[in-house]
């Protein structure tokens, strides 16, 4: 039988990876509104990405015979009252939150002694890595933005993420 705090646990963070997914998803809503498709599209890819993450817990709930629980995803915003750098600044925001639950999901492992968990978690540790570098490498970008046409370029380069 798997270690029920840790089911619990890894429940919460499906939980928070769905939502993430949604954030992400309601973040190019806004953007495809503003007619920046490039930072929509680039959100899209994030919340694709999110979704393959919580899928990943998912499989592996059922892989060491526990039970996946899907719990209600709390709505999020679709428009924004801020500049596309403030809501890349948020979402970097947000990954370090989801950071520190995968470093707590970690930690509880340890203290569980649930070496199998342990080693599964790993790979979302190297994932939260590259996710925040990959939007600081953004906001690193509009420090070099002093009007709309370095706006429209960064636009295009975001859209050619797949």
């Amino acid at each position: 039988m798997f270690n029920k705090k840790l089911e619990e646990a890894l429940n919460d963070q499906i939980n928070k990876e769905l939502y993430s997914a949604y954030l992400y998803l309601g973040m190019a809503v806004h953007f495809e509104s503003e007619g920046l498709k490039g930072f929509a599209g680039w959100m899209r890819v994030q919340a694709k990405e999110e979704q393959e993450h919580a899928m990943k817990i998912y499989d592996y709930l059922f892989s060491v015979d526990g039970t996946p629980v899907l719990k209600a995803i709390k709505e999020v915003p679709t428009h924004y009252e801020k500049k596309p750098v403030e809501i890349i600044q948020d979402v970097l925001k947000h990954e370090q939150f989801v950071t520190a639950s995968i470093n707590s999901l970690y930690e509880l492992a340890l203290a569980e002694k649930d070496y199998k968990t342990q080693l599964f978690l790993q790979w979302f540790i190297k994932e939260q890595v590259e996710e925040e570098e990959n939007d600081r490498d953004i906001l690193d970008k509009f420090k070099y933005i002093e009007n709309n046409a370095g706006l429209l370029l960064l636009d295009s380069e975001l859209g050619k993420r797949e």
